[in-house]
């Protein structure tokens, strides 16, 4: 028996396992707030604080689930803001900003670069931006390629520094607080040339990456599909 017919056996007996759908969305882009031009398509920053990437995911917890507000420095790959919270409202999208800009040397002009959920978009969390003059950048798809520093930092601490569960958000806040610690400081990273993120924070000029450019490639696959 082939494996589709193998299937439709299953089926016919009530045997196949049921997909389960997870409903933790951490992007909520249907909103009315106005969203910006991705300013970052081929910027390479030179030093710290010139471009931020920020991300929302999901935290586990025993009956539920909790979200981690980051915001991660594109040139040193230093999380310079954070914030674990029981909801994803703007006010907790906040925490981690402010925290972001209480770094900031005040000549500095950063760009932010997020998706268009709506905390982002927000008035208050624009009036933020507006008021540390920085400049304001979007991604214009779905596509996690327009955001990947971020989606990049979100996979390292979820596959080797957090856990797959906490017991409640408190437990959580204290493990993730300590685990940014460890990324910040000791954690080696092969897009800078195997330093640490806290070292190249303080460094200025072009860093050597020790890995392929996979968005590059893949635009290019895509335009050459185009072509054909």
């Amino acid at each position: 028996m082939g494996r589709d017919k193998f299937f439709d056996l299953l089926k016919s007996n009530k045997l196949l396992v049921r997909k389960t759908k997870r409903n933790t969305y951490t992007t909520m882009s249907k909103h009315h707030y106005r969203r910006y031009a991705n300013l970052v398509k081929g910027f390479s920053p030179v030093k710290a604080h010139e471009l931020w990437v920020s991300d929302i995911t999901y935290i586990p917890l025993k009956e539920r689930f909790a979200y981690l507000f980051l915001i991660t420095d594109a040139y040193s790959r230093k999380i310079v803001g954070y914030h674990v919270s029981d909801d994803m409202k703007v006010s907790s999208a906040a925490v981690a900003l402010k925290q972001a800009l209480a770094q900031k040397p005040p000549a500095t002009i950063v760009i932010h670069h997020s998706d268009r959920g709506i905390q982002y978009c927000s008035n208050e969390y624009v009036r933020l931006l507006n008021e540390a003059n920085a400049m304001i950048s979007m991604t214009e798809s779905g596509d996690p390629l327009e955001n990947a520093i971020a989606e990049r930092v979100n996979g390292i601490l979820k596959t080797e520094l957090i856990s797959s569960c906490y017991s409640d958000i408190q437990a959580a806040s204290i493990h993730i607080s300590r685990c940014i610690t460890i990324y910040n400081y000791r954690r080696r990273h092969s897009s800078l040339n195997w330093q640490i993120p806290a070292i190249v924070h303080e460094q200025k000029g072009p860093q050597i990456r020790r890995w392929k450019n996979y968005y590059y490639s893949h635009k290019l696959k895509e335009a050459a599909m185009l072509k054909t």
